[in-house]
């Protein structure tokens, strides 16, 4: 009880007017994050990078192409309710990490929250297997890059090693130089994500309403020939109900990547003010962008289409998007070789983005105490360039793609990773409940958090069962006879253990590290939840100084056309 008045009147005191900082005053339009300064990012992302990586950040080829092999599934009602519902659970997870983000924004981000609030052993699991994934998805991401070049310049006629080498160098060098000029760069390139998915949104509602070159008013007309729901791997109920289950699995996937916001706020201008306001926009990016394309493009592509069956045997490009099945299904030409160069875009984006998260999750773990301290360190434009070097240098894996027989390996090794995606907001949401039982232990009440999850505890409950569920299921199919499989007719073996061996890595980084550190998970009572909480505030009140003073000073000056048609969506 001592400990929790104690605590208590810490967290008070943290509220009262703080001294001048006596650090060195930073770089113009960049805050210093507190610490060694051998060892210490800088908060150069502002509210508008923040913003835009909230609303497109994670767009990629999941959602512009992943969802024409759903479709051709399972049908247009079985993508519409898994996409909603799993776009639910994941607003579940922002909203969770968004609580814990706006009230301590510490550089670790939720691997920090998960050894503070949870269990060291919990934090030291989460990092791994996040960094792990994001260091295979980023060459990964360099193959679809490569990949996507073919459309215009075949496999014989350059070797696509020669592009995979070029994608890599550009990401590398934008992650080096600066948290400010990356953010610059996935700004402008969030920025032409969410314009295609508009415009593609526009076009396909025009289509639907019969604007298309055909003139053909198509409304629900594909919902009821050939149907709704397509049974998969049975007939009548079961079918459909399998159908249905295997477009969550890929509705999952698409959404991976969202919590991209939750790895910035160790760099994010204002995070208090920032991280909310990002939160709030991807409950409209998922209802727009996901919900709205899966509605569209099933009332525009039925799922039995010839067109549609030959799109999802492509790996990647133009010609595996249904997007572009369905401006071919209403007569327009010439606008795949276009969208495959959008695409590339959002692959770089995605490549880019991906190194940044492996990178700052290294840097995560370092300065955790879990990896090597050498990982922490961070040169004069607070970059971890160590963690960028070894990051960047396993990305190198890329160049086994350009031989065929190596392929096959490397995809497996992709759906090995996967699972930590499922993994990662499983941990966060877990770190939510442990952060919201020590506040409300310690005293802190929802009027003094600068954020809190709107569905307070059920929500994180609902969307904790919901991943576990997935990840238990997620590969049902390994188990139903499909005759000519390559893993095996009656079990895919192969798949089975590629898809569920993250599982008991998990587990076993776990349990390890608690029997070799021989640590405990915190009570509501030892949590910290002060630790750190007053440089944070100071900066806060700071940069919002600073924020006054220049725009007194220059009222009249530059950004108009933000100020004036953008930031009304802050």
């Amino acid at each position: 009880m001592g400990l929790m008045h104690r605590k208590n009147a810490e967290f008070k005191l943290d509220k009262l007017p703080s001294p001048p900082s006596s650090h060195e005053v930073p770089p113009p339009g960049t805050q210093r994050v507190g610490g060694e300064p051998a060892t210490e990012l800088h908060r150069g992302l502002r509210s508008r990078q923040i913003t835009m990586i909230a609303i497109g950040g994670a767009i990629g080829t999941g959602l512009i192409i992943g969802t024409g092999s759903a479709l051709a599934k399972a049908g247009p009602l079985s993508i519409l309710i898994s996409y909603t519902l799993v776009g639910f659970v994941v607003y579940m997870v922002m909203c969770a990490l968004g609580e814990m983000a706006a009230y301590l924004p510490i550089q670790s981000g939720f691997t920090g929250y998960a050894t503070r609030f949870c269990d060291p052993a919990l934090g030291f699991s989460l990092g791994y297997t996040y960094w792990f994934k994001y260091i295979i998805v980023t060459p990964n991401q360099l193959t679809a890059a490569a990949l996507v070049i073919q459309y215009w310049v075949p496999r014989e006629r350059v070797n696509p090693g020669v592009f995979i080498a070029v994608f890599l160098v550009a990401i590398v060098l934008i992650n080096y130089l600066g948290i400010k000029f990356f953010g610059e760069i996935e700004f402008w390139l969030s920025s032409i994500k969410v314009l295609t998915i508009c415009g593609l949104l526009i076009l396909s509602l025009v289509l639907v309403l019969g604007g298309g070159p055909d003139h053909d008013r198509k409304g629900f007309r594909y919902w009821k020939n050939p149907g709704a729901m397509k049974p998969l791997y049975g007939t009548g109920d079961k079918g459909r109900f399998l159908g249905l289950w295997s477009t969550f699995v890929t509705a999952t996937f698409a959404y991976l990547g969202t919590e991209l916001v939750g790895v910035t706020v160790g760099e994010a201008q204002n995070p208090r003010r920032v991280i909310p306001r990002a939160i709030k926009l991807t409950f409209w990016r998922i209802v727009v962008f996901y919900v709205c394309s899966v509605l569209l493009i099933g009332m525009l592509v039925p799922y039995n289409s010839d067109r549609l069956s030959f799109a999802t045997k492509q790996s990647t490009g133009a010609s595996a998007s249904p997007f572009v099945v369905a401006m071919i299904e209403s007569g327009i030409s010439g606008l795949p070789g276009f969208l495959n160069a959008l695409i590339l875009i959002f692959v770089f984006s995605a490549a880019n983005s991906d190194l940044y998260i492996a990178t700052r999750t290294l840097y995560g773990l370092a300065k955790e105490g879990n990896s090597h301290p050498i990982f922490a360190r961070t040169d004069k434009r607070g970059v971890p360039i160590y963690a960028l070097g070894l990051s960047a240098t396993i990305a190198c894996i890329a160049f086994l793609n350009c031989a065929d027989d190596s392929t096959k390996v490397f995809k497996y090794f992709v759906n090995l990773v996967t699972i930590f995606g499922l993994l990662t907001w499983i941990s966060i949401l877990v770190t939510h409940v442990y952060f919201v039982k020590a506040r409300r232990a310690q005293g802190i009440e929802r009027h003094e958090m600068a954020y809190t999850a709107p569905f307070g505890l059920y929500g994180t409950y609902f969307a904790l069962v919901f991943c576990i569920v997935i990840a238990v299921f997620k590969n049902f199919d390994v188990f139903v006879h499909v005759k000519g499989r390559e893993g095996g007719e009656n079990f895919d073996y192969v798949n089975f253990i590629t898809g569920y061996l993250g599982i008991p890595l998990y587990l076993v980084m776990i349990f390890g590290y608690k029997i070799v550190s021989k640590t405990k998970g915190w009570t509501p009572l030892t949590a910290d939840l002060i630790t750190g909480k007053d440089a944070i505030d100071r900066e806060e009140e700071e940069f919002l100084a600073n924020k006054a003073a220049n725009r007194q000073g220059n009222s009249k000056n530059g950004g108009w056309f933000y100020r004036r048609f953008v930031a009304w969506l802050l």
